[in-house]
């Protein structure tokens, strides 16, 4: 099926079929059940995404059984339901005159190629009213299905031509049918064909658009009745949907079962990647605590610490440890030294971006030699709370660099300091800081006096 597979390089598969060896089909076999049986995959994980895992075992099974799932689509009454009755050669499917009586997807087996185990699913119509739930009930299975049969019975509405693009970004195969042909004139039914092809170009492919009339309209016939006199009768036309199975016939025949090895795969890269944010998502979330500790006792050790100076060398070994754990957190460790070296290079292109804004960690050290160890300048919340900025911001630039894999990405250390810091509210931070280091202050026993003490001693 040729530019009806989804986004991908412009360079592929122009005019080609789904690629299909056996040895293609194992393999996308083969990796669907290493991703279901992923033993890396954290307990939790699995169990917030066990629908997407379930429908993953699905799919493998179908693959197993050999089966190709083909879901129709499209608005209410274009006759999505005749269509596939009139396929399958006998009413299977419901058909009504009133809105919505698919509220359900439905499966029934096509006989005709029955071999190949090939399904039809009807869905719900689009656009009913107060049928939003519907509608994305049809997009999640014709975006689960191995082959979607974009239905429709005149030129596409602005409605049609969005659904057709959310199919096609699902990177699902799709047949464009006319249904209800015989309303039209051959010419008429020439250029619907032809405004088709211009409303769906690069998303179907011209072969793949096709005419049918799945419950035609009564028509008057002159018949000889017994005395061979002609007489009028009405009667309803045999359903045409001849263009339509044996396009259908074609591409099971050439591509079937890789349809849906194809589909599954896919879905699998979809599960993959939602299994890595969910992995990154919970690293960050420990990171971040972890981050916050260590700022918390980096800025109590700061505001108590009575020896001028001397907290810097202390200061400077709790971010070296924090880098240390940060890399255990990502599964990325690093040794004393290499962390060393990080921090060193983050302060470097700290101290470029911030000049003396940045020294403040020294700063709050330095002062406490003016009174020995009570800055008149800065109080000791205030201290401690310059210190905990200082480890926040070496924290959240080490995080990024273990993001990505130990690397500062292409544009280098210097925009990558600089684009965290630019995402950093330090009004915020420090406030954050001063509750955090009273409250930790408070909980300790014997600092919690000498908080109190020196408290009072700085509100006079």
């Amino acid at each position: 099926m040729a530019n009806s597979s989804g986004p991908h390089d412009p360079a592929e598969g122009q005019g080609g079929a789904v690629p299909g060896t056996r040895d293609d089909f194992w393999r996308i076999k083969e990796s669907l059940r290493a991703l279901l049986d992923d033993p890396h995959v954290p307990p939790g994980i699995r169990e917030n995404l066990r629908a997407d895992y379930d429908t993953l075992r699905a799919m493998l099974d179908k693959l197993e059984q050999e089966q190709v799932h083909i879901a129709v689509f499209g608005r209410v009454s274009v006759g999505k339901s005749s269509l596939l009755n009139a396929l399958i050669g006998a009413p299977r499917f419901t058909v009504s005159a009133l809105h919505g009586e698919t509220a359900r997807p439905a499966m029934q087996s096509w006989e005709t190629v029955a071999s190949q185990g090939v399904y039809f699913i009807d869905t719900p119509g689009i656009n009913e009213v107060d049928g939003k739930a519907r509608e994305q009930m049809a997009v999640e299975v014709a975006g689960r299905s191995d082959l979607v049969l974009f239905v429709v019975d005149g030129d596409m509405t602005a409605s049609e031509l969005d659904a057709l693009e959310r199919i096609w970004m699902q990177s699902r195969p799709m047949l464009l049918v006319l249904n209800k042909a015989d309303q039209y004139t051959r010419e008429e039914q020439q250029q619907l064909l032809e405004r088709l092809g211009e409303r769906a170009r690069g998303r179907v492919a011209p072969e793949d658009i096709v005419a049918t009339s799945a419950h035609p309209g009564e028509r008057i016939y002159l018949v000889a009745d017994e005395a061979g006199q002609e007489i009028e009768q009405r009667r309803r036309p045999p359903p045409d949907v001849a263009a339509l199975k044996a396009r259908l016939i074609r591409i099971l025949e050439t591509e079937g079962k890789m349809l849906a090895a194809v589909n599954a795969g896919l879905f699998a890269g979809e599960l993959s990647d939602q299994v890595a944010r969910r992995v990154t998502q919970a690293k960050q979330e420990v990171a971040a605590r972890v981050i916050r500790n260590y700022c918390i006792g980096k800025g109590v050790a700061v505001a108590v610490n009575p020896v001028p100076v001397t907290d810097l060398a202390a200061a400077a070994a709790l971010d070296i440890t924090l880098v240390v754990h940060l890399g255990r957190v990502y599964g990325l460790p690093v040794t004393r030294g290499e962390a060393g070296r990080l921090i060193a290079q983050i302060s470097a292109q700290l101290a470029l971006l911030m000049g003396a804004v940045w020294g403040m960690n020294l700063l709050s050290s330095a002062l406490k030699t003016v009174s020995v160890g009570a800055s008149v300048a800065i109080t000791a919340v205030g201290q401690g709370a310059a210190g905990y900025y200082a480890t926040y911001v070496v924290g959240q630039c080490a995080e990024h660099y273990f993001l990505q894999g130990k690397s500062w990405g292409a544009k280098g250390p210097k925009t990558a300091v600089r684009d965290i810091l630019s995402g950093i509210d330090r009004r915020s931070i420090l406030q954050q800081a001063r509750e955090d280091i009273r409250a930790r202050l408070r909980t300790q026993p014997g600092r919690s006096s000498w908080f109190s003490r020196r408290s009072r001693s700085e509100d006079k």
